[in-house]
C-alpha cells in the first residue's frame, strides 16, 4: 500500500468538499440548525391544558362528586367545559373538538360506592391520537382520585374506569393514528427526491437546453414535466395508500410461515378523498422538486435540500406534536407549510370520517392546489437557458 497515493486520494476528496460551500454547509451548519430547531420545539413547547367535561347522571350522590372532580380538575390546571347534560352531548363535544376528555358519572354510582362495591366511571376521549389521549386521561384520573379522597378521607374507594372513544377504538394502536402521516409525509418525501433528481438529469443531459431552443415556453415545459412526473407520483400514492389500507393473508408455503401483506389500517372516511389529498400534496412535491433542482448542479446538491426543506416540515407540521403546542414564533411558520394542511386533512378523513363538506378538508384542498400552482410559476421563472 502506497502512502503517497493514499494521500493524493484523500487530498482530492478534501479539496472537492472545500470547494463546495453547500456540502460544507450540510456538514457543519445544517445539523446544528436542525438540532437547534428540535431542541427549541421540545424545550419551549406550550402546555395546552386538557379540556375536561363532567357529565353527571347520578341522581343521588353524584352531585357532590361531580363538583369535587371539577374543583380538582381546575386546581390541576385543566380547563372545564360546561353545559354537557348527557353522554350524547359529550360525544358531540368530543367529535366537534370542543372537549378533549369527558368523565361520565353513571346512575347509581354513589350508591355503589356507599355499599363498598366497585363503581365504574366512564372516560371518553376523541381517540384520534392515542398518545395525547393517554396523557389527558392520566391528568383527569389524577383529579378524580383527588376528588374521591376529599369526599371520603382515610378510605380508598373501589373505582374502575371504562374507556370509550369517538374515533378509532379504545384499543387502537399508534399505527392507526400515524397512518395519515405515513401517507402524507412519505409520499411527499419520495416524490420530491424522484422529481428533483430526474429533472436535474434532464438539465445535465442537455434535454432542457434543447427544449428551450424551440418555440415551447417555459411554463409549458414546467407543466409538461409536472404532468409527466405527476403520473408516477399518482402511482406511488396509489401503491402507498393501498399498502396502508390493505390486508392480504398469505398462508404458509412449505418452510415459509404464513405472513400478512399490508398494514390493515381502518379508515373512517372515503379512501378516494384520502387519495385526492395525498395526490395534491405529492403534486406539490413534484413542482417543488422541479423548482429547487434549478439551483442544483449535482444529485448530491438535490439531497442537500432534504434537511433544509423536508425535515423541518416533519418537525413543525403537527406530525409528532400539535401545532398549537409549538413555540408561538413557530406556529405561523407551521400554518404555511403544505404538510400541515395535508396531514390534518388526512387525519380528518381517515380517523374522524369527515367528507368533502368539512371546512378543514376544503381548506386543505384549496391550499395544496394553490401551493402546487405557485411552484409551477416559480419553476418557470427560474429556468435558465444553460447546460449544467
Amino acid at each position: 500500500m502506497n502512502p503517497r497515493r493514499l494521500r493524493a486520494i484523500t487530498r482530492r476528496i478534501i479539496d472537492q468538499f472545500r470547494r463546495d460551500p453547500r456540502t460544507l454547509g450540510l456538514i457543519f451548519v445544517v445539523p446544528i440548525a436542525i438540532t437547534a430547531l428540535l431542541g427549541w420545539v421540545l424545550r419551549d413547547q406550550q402546555v395546552v391544558p386538557a379540556r375536561v367535561a363532567v357529565v353527571d347522571l347520578d341522581q343521588t350522590a353524584g352531585g357532590r362528586l361531580a363538583a369535587a372532580i371539577r374543583s380538582a380538575a381546575t386546581a390541576g390546571g385543566l380547563e372545564l367545559v360546561e353545559g354537557l347534560a348527557d353522554e350524547r352531548a359529550a360525544r358531540d363535544a368530543l367529535a366537534g373538538d370542543r372537549a378533549d376528555v369527558v368523565v361520565v358519572i353513571p346512575p347509581g354510582f354513589g350508591a355503589s360506592l356507599a355499599s363498598g362495591a366497585t363503581a365504574t366511571l366512564t372516560i371518553a376521549t376523541q381517540g384520534a391520537d392515542p398518545l395525547a389521549d393517554g396523557s389527558k386521561v392520566g391528568q383527569l384520573q389524577q383529579a378524580i382520585g383527588t376528588a374521591l379522597l376529599g369526599l371520603s378521607p382515610g378510605s380508598a374507594p373501589r373505582v374502575a374506569f371504562a374507556r370509550e372513544t369517538v374515533f378509532l377504538s379504545p384499543d387502537a394502536d399508534v399505527l392507526d393514528a400515524l397512518a395519515p402521516v405515513f401517507i402524507g409525509y412519505f409520499g411527499y418525501f419520495f416524490v420530491f427526491i424522484l422529481t428533483g433528481i430526474s429533472f436535474l438529469r434532464e438539465r445535465i443531459g442537455g434535454t432542457l437546453e434543447r427544449l428551450l431552443a424551440t418555440p415551447i415556453t417555459k411554463p409549458e415545459i414546467v407543466l409538461g414535466y409536472s404532468l409527466g412526473f405527476g403520473i408516477f407520483a399518482t402511482l406511488q400514492v396509489i401503491v402507498l395508500l393501498t399498502f396502508v389500507l390493505m390486508r392480504l393473508d398469505v398462508p404458509a408455503l412449505g418452510p415459509l410461515p404464513s405472513f400478512t401483506i399490508g398494514l390493515d389500517v381502518p379508515i373512517a372516511g372515503s379512501p378516494l378523498l384520502a387519495f385526492v389529498l395525498a395526490l395534491l400534496l405529492a403534486l406539490g412535491a413534484v413542482n417543488l422538486g422541479i423548482f429547487l433542482s434549478t439551483f442544483a448542479r449535482t444529485e448530491l446538491q438535490i439531497l442537500q435540500f432534504i434537511p433544509i426543506v423536508i425535515v423541518p416540515q416533519g418537525l413543525l407540521s403537527g406530525i409528532f406534536w400539535p401545532v398549537d403546542s409549538l413555540p408561538a414564533v413557530l406556529q405561523p411558520v407551521a400554518r404555511v407549510l403544505p404538510l400541515t394542511y395535508a396531514v390534518e386533512a388526512l387525519r380528518d378523513v381517515m380517523i374522524r370520517g369527515h367528507d368533502l363538506s368539512a371546512a378543514g378538508v376544503q381548506l386543505a384542498i384549496i391550499v395544496l392546489a394553490a401551493i402546487a400552482a405557485l411552484f409551477v410559476a416559480l419553476a418557470a421563472a427560474t429556468i435558465r437557458r444553460e447546460v449544467a
